[in-house]
């Protein structure tokens, strides 16, 4: 399909654009980048892609764009080396006074399930949350950034009664609540210092 691509008109007589295409990559900064590579190299085994060093607009100033290969993608990370900028935090969700669920970062947990996600953070030190959303189950833990990171795993297809469910609830003004996932936390034998 191509991008810009247009379905059959929507019932308001609009055509709609199809959602096929994925993300190339996902850029967010890190004030640690060590701490962030070895995160996302070994407690989630994506690869080193590429980096990239560029100019900022200050003269002397620079930044560093490292991209990680995550098996459908890439995700990168800027490592900002200019005193013009501000100090920034680099959670996406707790950062600007959010709870940290609300911004968080979710992969598809792929053919092998949960558990060897789940095992390698576990092996990584980290604590692991575990929920169950009814059609999808999520591992939850939080990166060298305060970023919560998910790794998620589908129990059931979306269908028809889910996509009119949604339309129902999408701008309802009081809709009812949906009953609290089941929680689990995983607790590490060991934290790596």
């Amino acid at each position: 399909m191509l991008i810009g691509a247009r379905d059959a008109p929507t019932p308001h007589g609009r055509a709609a654009y199809a959602p096929k295409v994925p993300f190339h990559h996902l850029a967010l900064v890190t004030d640690d980048l060590p701490a962030t590579h070895r995160f996302y190299t070994e407690a989630m085994g994506f690869t080193l892609a590429k980096v990239v060093i560029g100019p900022t607009e200050t003269p002397g100033g620079w930044a560093r764009h490292v991209f990680y290969d995550t098996g459908d993608g890439l995700m990168a990370f800027w490592e900002l080396h200019d005193d013009a900028l501000p100090q920034v935090d680099p959670a996406i969700s707790t950062g600007i006074g959010l709870p940290a669920w609300v911004n968080h970062l979710a992969f598809r947990a792929g053919a092998d399930g949960l558990g060897p996600h789940r095992d390698r953070w576990l092996d990584f030190g980290l604590e692991v949350v575990e929920l169950d959303h009814g059609f999808c189950v999520s591992l939850y833990a939080t990166d060298p950034n305060g970023i919560l990171v998910e790794w998620c795993a589908d129990t059931r297809p979306l269908d028809d009664g889910d996509r009119a469910e949604a339309e129902a609830l999408l701008f309802d003004p009081a809709p009812r609540l949906d009953a609290p996932p089941s929680v689990t936390v995983h607790s590490p034998a060991h934290r790596l210092r």
